[in-house]
């Protein structure tokens, strides 16, 4: 070989080959054939150990198969066991089942015959009821709802207030002659609580009827001439320096009574007509510092002379809307003009028709207190709010004489209405407000708050007309 310079020898298969001092060792063919063989061997022995385990795993296979054959036959008697425990069970439950049903049953019974019971207890019920209901539909279509009457108005005080009422006309009647559409005009108004505008020549006894009135009633009576010089102190009062006493005191006038009538209110200026503005509303006076309320039962009765017009001032929107009432007084009947010449106060004094007090100030006050609680429902309210409405939207109602109005009525309109048919139902001894009640007092309320445009004024249009329209359109309930 190349490289190599001498071979020193061969043991057990191995060539030794020297160069120089150094000695190199490489193995044979032998050797790696020896190497094989042993790879063989290693590879037979792991065999042998995967024979060895399959042998382990087919006895544990066997093992568990003779196992599970004993327990096979114990299953089978197992389950013999439980065939005849079940066998047993259905039969003690078929048993339990029977009787059961059989209680079921009579159960069943007395349920039915109880339910029948209650059906006809049912029945009962419901025909009671149905009947009730009859009745509320009934009432409801009379009266629009179910309303206890308070105590306080009763039917015998009704009549008893009815019947006060009657005897204060037939009072009045001993002087007055020939205005009783007037006289129930302030009646009602008294009794609602408001004032009351009336427009009628002189002569025609507007003074005498408030002071009848006051005596019938027995309530305090005050007149005042409004004149083109009359100051507001000289309805209100004073206050003054007492020299004896050393201080101011307050001297009331003419206002502080129970009954006050405005005569030719429209004659004062308007700062004289707005004297009357807070007594009529508020009920009370402010004179100086001080303010004083009036004593209850508090009316107010002004008069306009329609005639004359120089050196008169018409009464401001604001001043008129707050009388409940605008009256119109005329020429009397030539009947009762022929009473009026023997039954006056020219030739007689007003002392000897001796008018007997039938009321008082306190009863007044109770009968309008009970004119409040006089009921109107729902139906009646809707009723007066389309009667004002139409004074405002008269296209809405088809009122042909709308076209003549520049303003419509107020809410107070509404109120007014409602209280003054409450008044009229009192009068004539009804619990309840009814549309007729309504009507009987619309043009009263109304007339004085339609305000007509210049085309009205014009062809000189009178308010009841409209209201007549508007009576006859507006639906009724």
């Amino acid at each position: 070989m190349k490289g190599y310079v001498v071979i020193y020898s061969i043991k057990e298969g191995n060539m030794i080959f020297g160069f120089g001092k150094k000695k190199v060792i490489v193995k044979s063919r032998v050797s790696k054939v020896k190497r094989k063989v042993s790879k063989v061997k290693r590879k037979a022995s792991k065999i042998k150990y995967k024979v060895v385990k399959d042998k382990r795993k087919a006895s544990r296979v066997r093992h568990k198969a003779v196992k599970n054959k004993v327990s096979k036959v114990d299953l089978k008697i197992k389950l013999e066991k439980n065939m005849e425990k079940e066998r047993d069970i259905n039969l003690k439950v078929s048993e339990g089942e029977l009787k059961n049903m059989e209680k079921e049953r009579e159960i069943d019974i007395k349920v039915s015959e109880v339910e029948l019971k209650n059906m006809e207890k049912e029945k009962e019920i419901d025909i009671k009821v149905s009947e009730v209901e009859l009745k509320k539909n009934s009432i409801k279509k009379n009266k629009d709802m179910i309303v206890e009457i308070p105590k306080e108005i009763a039917q015998d005080r009704l009549i008893e207030y009815s019947n006060r009422l009657s005897s204060i006309r037939a009072e009045i009647g001993k002087i007055v002659v020939g205005h009783e559409k007037a006289v129930d005009g302030i009646l009602r108004g008294i009794l609602a609580n408001g004032h009351v505008l009336i427009e009628g020549v002189p002569g025609i006894a507007k003074t005498l009827l408030i002071r009848c009135l006051a005596e019938a009633s027995g309530c305090q009576f005050s007149r005042v001439q409004f004149t083109v010089d009359l100051l507001p102190t000289d309805i209100t009062g004073v206050t003054t320096y007492d020299e004896k006493a050393r201080n101011f005191v307050t001297i009331k006038g003419p206002i502080f009574s129970n009954f006050i009538i405005a005569d030719e209110i429209n004659r004062a200026p308007p700062k004289t007509q707005s004297a009357l503005l807070e007594a009529m509303q508020e009920k009370q006076v402010t004179i100086g510092k001080g303010t004083h309320a009036l004593t209850p039962p508090f009316f107010v009765m002004a008069n306009n002379n329609p005639l004359e017009s120089s050196g008169t001032y018409p009464l401001p929107e604001a001043q008129v809307d707050r009388f409940l009432f605008k009256l119109k007084m005329g020429y009397p009947e030539n009947k009762h003009e022929e009473k009026i010449i023997d039954q006056n106060i020219t030739t007689s004094k007003f002392e000897d028709y001796k008018l007997n007090p039938i009321a008082s100030p306190a009863k007044i006050i109770k009968m309008q207190e009970a004119t409040k609680k006089i009921i109107a429902t729902n139906k009646i309210k809707k009723y007066v709010v389309s009667i004002v409405d139409s004074t405002r939207n008269s296209k809405k109602y088809d009122i042909k004489m709308g076209k003549y109005i520049e303003w419509g009525c107020s809410p107070r309109a509404s109120i007014g209405l409602i209280i003054a048919a409450k008044a009229d139902s009192l009068m004539k001894g009804s619990q309840f407000v009814t549309p007729e009640n309504v009507k009987n007092v619309a043009h009263d309320v109304l007339r004085h708050r339609i305000i007509m445009n210049y085309e009205g004024q014009a062809e000189n249009i009178d308010a009841d007309k409209i209201i007549d329209e508007i009576l006859a359109k507006v639906k009724v309930p």
